[in-house]
């Protein structure tokens, strides 16, 4: 038989406990005071018609395109208007905020940190026997076999292995120093010889080497990293100041 099970606030916040994700909370907490005492501080303000964008925009993420569907995504999260212009308000005030502090600083971190945004198209096998590795290598050099070959039969990895051990565009801030050293040594398109690190042997295909460009995907994405830097030292800051 069915019974109805009625929750409280105390139950939720029990159950928070019990998920152990205080501190979690406790840290977003946090970081919504510093944000809006920090725009606060700033004099920066949110007008009437930007909030309403703000709250658009919420609701095109959510897939809220009517009335009853808000209605019910609110109910779902327990949340009233009031609460939902809070979320919008919070949303604005954080990118209005983040270029206040960093829209001008963008482009002299870009210049400073250049070299770690350059990229290289690549692909990779990973093995566990140095001199198989070895072996593999002079192959292809000497036109026995070709990278495609190696792939094919040394990747365990499906998707992998289905697109010959490409892994796309990488930036050199995203390798192993050991392997960001000689893949932006080579001269594409180029097999470099075997690299030895703690995940294994890697043989790689450098397909070609491409120079960093300062576009509005890097531009926020460099934004965005220099604001969760900013935010991170305040909440470090005000949790040693306790």
């Amino acid at each position: 038989m069915s019974q109805s099970i009625n929750i409280t606030n105390e139950d939720i916040l029990h159950q928070v406990k019990l998920s152990c994700k205080i501190p979690e909370i406790v840290e977003q907490i946090i970081t919504r005071k510093l944000i809006i005492a920090a725009a606060e501080e700033a004099g920066i303000k949110v007008e009437v018609e930007e909030l309403q964008k703000a709250a658009d925009q919420i609701r095109l993420v959510n897939k809220l395109d009517s009335a009853d569907r808000t209605w019910q995504w609110l109910e779902k999260h327990s949340l009233s208007l009031d609460d939902f212009e809070e979320i919008a308000y919070l949303n604005l005030i954080s990118g209005k905020l983040t270029n206040h502090l960093f829209a001008d600083k963008v482009e002299p971190y870009f210049i400073e940190n250049q070299l770690d945004y350059v990229g290289v198209v690549m692909y990779e096998v990973v093995l566990d026997d140095e001199d198989l590795a070895l072996e593999l290598f002079y192959a292809i050099k000497e036109g026995e076999m070709s990278f495609y070959d190696v792939a094919h039969k040394f990747i365990q990895d499906t998707e992998l292995r289905r697109k010959g051990g490409y892994l796309g565009i990488v930036r050199r801030k995203d390798l192993k120093p050991e392997i960001s050293a000689a893949v932006f040594s080579a001269k594409p398109p180029q097999v470099i010889k075997p690299i030895v690190t703690s995940k294994g042997i890697h043989l790689i295909l450098v397909e070609e080497l491409i120079q960093p460009d300062l576009n509005e995907k890097l531009r926020t994405n460099i934004i965005f990293n220099l604001f969760s830097h900013w935010l991170n030292q305040q909440i470090a800051q005000s949790e040693t100041s306790k």
